[in-house]
């Protein structure tokens, strides 16, 4: 074995320490490690309720009724948050429709870039075909990415995009889903599909499926004229709808353009520090 210099000696030692100050337990009186805090939300996000209570909230990536059949990654409580001038405007178009006797219900609201992420783990995995029968039943999983019903990124990350519905008033409530439940696909009949108090829009949410596109020709009479409703209230105060998902509004301009945020749906999420 080579001889060590004293400097070298030292190192080794230096090291030895090190490592074994590394490997040792923690004292029970020892300070505790530090927990990374909840990533916050800007000032400007705020849960929908604070703005509008009428408002009907049905978040459905906070349970597994959804085209993924388990609760989303983030998805800490079935809260909606979006930016402050994006609620504001849907607390404008829920006065406009209360009058004529709706009101809205969202599905879902500012979305993590975490839970985008689980959306395309799922998408990968093409032996998960769970809720094939309901949300895809004529689309081939392994098409999801190339046709566009799975992205790397959402514009729901931004905060200023939401998922929405109509509801005629009085609100019936909507049974829970069960999972495992007999599946029944998106664009069946009204009265086949999955119980929901909306009115019929000719598909079921988050139907992956051309009979989504909001002005699709095969969706006619009272279908037609509920979508159309939905559109032209949220279009006149400053949202505009995603051609291919009836349901998908962004309010206009966006607070954040371009930023994606990761901060999970929750208050805790929207408390400010003191």
């Amino acid at each position: 074995m080579t001889r060590l210099t004293a400097a070298a000696r030292g190192l080794v030692t230096g090291l030895a320490v090190l490592l074994a100050l590394a490997s040792a337990p923690a004292s029970a009186s020892g300070p505790t490690p530090a927990v990374p805090p909840v990533r916050k939300a800007p000032a400007d996000f705020v849960p929908l309720g604070s703005v509008d209570r009428t408002i009907i909230q049905e978040m459905r990536y906070s349970t597994p009724h959804n085209f993924v059949g388990t609760r989303i990654d983030g998805y800490r409580e079935p809260l909606c948050v979006l930016t402050r001038p994006a609620a504001e405007a849907l607390h404008r178009a829920q006065a406009r429709l209360l009058r004529r006797g709706y009101s809205l219900k969202v599905y879902d609201c500012y979305r993590p870039q975490r839970a985008v992420d689980h959306f395309v783990r799922w998408a990968e995995d093409l032996d998960d075909r769970a809720m094939k029968g309901e949300f895809y039943p004529d689309v081939d999983k392994s098409r999801l990415f190339a046709d566009g019903y799975i992205a790397a990124k959402s514009g729901h990350s931004r905060g200023s995009t939401v998922d929405l519905t109509l509801v005629r008033l009085p609100a019936k409530p909507t049974r829970p889903y069960l999972p495992g439940e007999p599946l029944v696909p998106c664009f069946a009949p009204a009265d086949r599909r999955f119980p929901d108090n909306s009115v019929d829009m000719g598909t079921g949410y988050d139907c992956f499926d051309t009979l989504s596109h909001t002005l699709d020709p095969r969706i006619r009479g009272a279908q037609r004229a509920h979508r159309l409703l939905l559109k032209d209230t949220l279009e006149g105060l400053g949202f505009v709808n995603l051609a291919e998902e009836w349901w998908h509004f962004t309010f206009r301009p966006e607070a954040y353009p371009d930023t994606y945020f990761d901060f999970p749906v929750s208050r805790k999420s929207l408390i400010r520090s003191p």
